[in-house]
């Protein structure tokens, strides 16, 4: 267990010497902007523009920064040659590769929290309502990047570029938004193939669409307690799906 929680906060730390922390300055810099851009808005307009500015912004941000982190996990170790070293330690590979998932997604969680505290104290400021379904949408977006993390992981796992890897998770995140729509249009269609592959994409990639509570929060609408947690409860499964899956590539992954 030492191992291991050595392993992520060494994660975090490499984190930190990238420089991901200008992330938060950049976050910030552009709320203002935004902010300044829209204060004349009607009050009641306000509030959703710099809600969706505010969430738009941090969860673009944020899903940028996850799939660089998670796609290119193994292939630096490559490069710098340190993953002949932690496959000869008698930390077990599934351990090394869930560590360095718990570092990179530690790093996304300090930001995360440093980005909502910003857009909740702009939304103090200018006396905006904070609503359940704000905090929510905060709270899911990190759920999302939970499973766009394990995507990553799975394509590094087995993967010899960051650029395919990257491709790929970029490639799920726009298609897991998309998919329940995809579903839809192929349901419509006369072609049984597409409808085939219409349900191969909506059952198979993960539905995206199921985080994002921004428009809840723009327009202060209710949030049900119980779909809340069947979202939360999917996006943990899908997770740990994913992260098995990788484990069990990795362990099988040849780097002589």
């Amino acid at each position: 267990m030492g191992s291991f929680i050595a392993l992520t906060l060494n994660g975090f730390r490499e984190a930190r010497r990238n420089r991901v922390t200008l992330i938060v300055a950049i976050f910030a810099l552009s709320l203002l902007l935004s902010s300044s851009l829209v204060v004349e808005v009607t009050v009641g307009v306000f509030d959703r523009v710099i809600t969706d500015m505010g969430l738009g912004s941090m969860s673009l941000m944020l899903v940028l920064l996850t799939i660089f982190l998670s796609s290119g996990l193994i292939s630096r170790e490559i490069e710098r040659r340190t993953i002949f070293l932690m496959v000869s330690k008698p930390l077990s590979r599934g351990a090394f590769l869930v560590g360095r998932l718990f570092g990179n997604m530690l790093t996304v969680t300090v930001l995360l929290l440093a980005m909502a505290a910003l857009f909740f104290l702009l939304l103090g400021f200018y006396a905006v309502p904070i609503t359940p379904a704000h905090l929510a949408a905060v709270g899911m977006l990190w759920f999302e990047l939970w499973v766009l993390s394990g995507v990553g992981f799975l394509m590094s796992s087995f993967s010899h570029h960051q650029t395919v890897s990257a491709f790929v998770t970029v490639s799920v995140y726009v298609a897991g938004n998309l998919s329940s729509d995809i579903y839809f249009l192929a349901r419509k269609s006369k072609s049984d193939a597409l409808q085939a592959l219409g349900e191969a994409v909506y059952y198979v990639l993960p539905n995206l669409s199921r985080f994002n509570y921004r428009p809840q929060a723009s327009y202060a609408a209710a949030v049900s307690s119980s779909q809340l947690l069947s979202d939360m409860a999917y996006g943990a499964a899908y997770t740990a799906v994913l992260v098995s899956l990788a484990v069990l590539l990795f362990n099988r992954r040849d780097f002589r």
